[in-house]
């Protein structure tokens, strides 16, 4: 099976990691990108090389899935290590196994602690919980992969503890535009759903809470579906059993052809067959269908279980972002949730790396009222974030002046070059957290940048990479982006260097006046 070029990519990405002896790394691709392929072709590489590997996850439908992936990518057969089955005295040297079964102690004492050199962990937005942990500590020796779906900033933080590096990210915006994922389009329906009542657990929403708040929406909901689903394959996400099963009944009344699924369901295999062969329409279930189940042909996505764990918000989403013959794209269908609290995840929150423009883009969309494209939505709220800080920055740097800096903000130089990835940095890992180094504070200021403002080491890197990057590619330095902005100039930090010299020559020969005949808000350093 040839592997797509980001999956080629990633694949000697984690080789490279090992190879230069980082022991735990990670992988992060977009559902339906073909993360168990990757892990897959990784898997076989690993055989090759003479190891035994242990494919680790947390239910059984994941563990079908790799060892029925890895059997028709590579042609090699699995062990299973869960319940009464287990891999001991087997031939094959890969292992699929169960964590709840693996973390037994009585289980992991029969096997060495060199028994696996290689763990992959499939889902590994579960692993920093003890059961992973007590599986990961007995084969201390082992190299270690962890893959996961785009894990929200709360997820890296805390993956950051267990893994040692991002091997290698493919983002969703660049999935839909290489032409693998589907494009998505997103619309707020206008119907406020109070959850100013509903308790949290575990860091998210009580589940039975927000059946509770949900029930009195549920007719009202079922109308504006009417105006968008009618012609669509949808799937419907709520939080609890008998919500699901009350709204399907609703949507029946309403004219659908709904279903619902849930764990208990006796035919459930038979109501999946039905809804992908277009027996039903809509398809209803309590967060049974966020992992494990794909069908592409789904272009409508419902999220009726409002979360702050972004994690599992992309998951809901990824049932629908697939490509299928004749899918132009998915339709989103998101609400106007009341909390007191403002940390819910929105369309806005699968693209948007910076929470400014998210909160931005997420209130545009609010205001349009009609589907939108979410890459097109999320440019134009950085558009306007910009704008906004723009406004701010203009009243900072006439404080600036005041103080006469020769220095540049950090601020200023993210702001002017329009560095949304530096404005918005958030450290994962360990060595990133720790304050900036002496030499890594000298070179900056060196440079043109104040560094009294850098609270950690990722950053001091990711802005010196940015500034030799910047050099290699003839762009305006942070001193001439100082002195320009400082007399009015606009955008200087997406200028050419010798563009900016000849101005500030220019300047220079006038007194350290602008010239009459340029007008520094209207001149784009041509």
């Amino acid at each position: 099976m040839e592997l797509r070029p980001y999956q080629q990519e990633a694949k000697d990405s984690i080789f490279t990691e090992w190879g230069n002896g980082i022991q735990k790394t990670l992988l992060v691709l977009p559902t339906g990108c073909g993360k168990t392929i990757v892990f897959a072709k990784v898997t076989e590489e690993c055989v090759r090389n003479g190891d035994r590997v242990l494919i680790l996850a947390h239910r059984g439908e994941l563990l079908d899935q790799a060892s029925d992936k890895i059997a028709k990518a590579t042609g090699l057969g699995c062990a299973t290590e869960k319940a009464e089955e287990s891999c001991l005295g087997s031939w094959f040297r890969i292992v699929v196994g169960s964590v709840q079964s693996m973390m037994r102690e009585k289980r992991l004492s029969r096997f060495p602690k060199d028994y696996f050199d290689t763990i992959i962990i499939d889902e590994a937005h579960h692993c920093i919980s003890d059961s992973y942990q007590r599986v990961l500590q007995h084969f201390p020796q082992s190299k270690v992969l962890g893959v996961t779906a785009t894990p929200d900033r709360g997820d890296m933080k805390n993956l950051g503890t267990v893994f040692e590096s991002l091997a290698y990210e493919y983002t969703l915006p660049k999935a839909i535009k290489e032409g693998y994922l589907s494009p998505i389009k997103a619309v707020t329906i206008p119907l406020k759903v109070d959850l100013t009542g509903v308790g949290m657990q575990s860091g998210d929403f009580k589940a039975g809470d927000l059946g509770t708040a949900l029930d009195p929406y549920l007719h009202e909901i079922a109308e504006e579906m009417r105006k968008y689903c009618q012609d669509r394959k949808t799937v419907v996400f709520l939080p609890l059993v008998k919500t699901s099963q009350k709204f399907r009944d609703i949507l029946n009344e309403n004219g659908f052809r709904a279903a619902e699924v849930n764990g208990d369901s006796q035919d459930r295999a038979q109501i999946l067959e039905d809804f992908e062969a277009g027996r039903y329409n809509v398809l209803c279930n309590s967060m049974l269908l966020t992992e494990g189940w794909d069908c592409p042909s789904v272009d409508c996505i419902v999220v009726l279980r409002p979360t702050k764990v972004r994690s599992l918000y992309c998951q809901m989403v990824g049932r629908g972002t697939r490509l299928s013959p004749g899918k132009e794209h998915l339709l989103l269908l998101d609400f106007l949730w009341h909390t007191e609290r403002h940390e819910l995840c929105h369309p806005a929150h699968l693209i948007c790396e910076s929470e400014e423009v998210a909160r931005k883009m997420t209130e545009n969309l609010e205001e349009a009222g009609y589907p939108m494209d979410i890459e097109e939505a999320e440019k134009t709220a950085a558009e306007d974030v910009v704008a906004q800080r723009e406004e701010a920055l203009a009243k900072q740097l006439a404080e600036m002046k005041r103080r006469k800096k020769k220095l540049v903000d950090p601020l200023q130089f993210e702001m002017s070059i329009q560095a949304e990835d530096l404005a918005g940095y958030v450290p994962a890992f360990g060595w990133e957290m720790s304050p900036p180094s002496d030499k890594q504070k000298q070179t900056l200021e060196k440079l043109g940048i104040l560094p009294d403002e850098i609270d950690n080491a990722g950053k001091a890197s990711k802005l010196l990479e940015r500034l030799d990057k910047r050099k290699q590619e003839g762009l305006t330095t942070p001193k001439q982006i100082r002195f320009l902005e400082s007399r009015g100039f606009l955008h200087v930090g997406t200028w050419q260097f010798d563009a900016a010299k000849n101005l500030i020559d220019r300047i220079a020969a006038n007194g350290w006046r602008v010239p009459h005949d340029i007008n520094p808000q209207e001149y784009r350093g041509a």
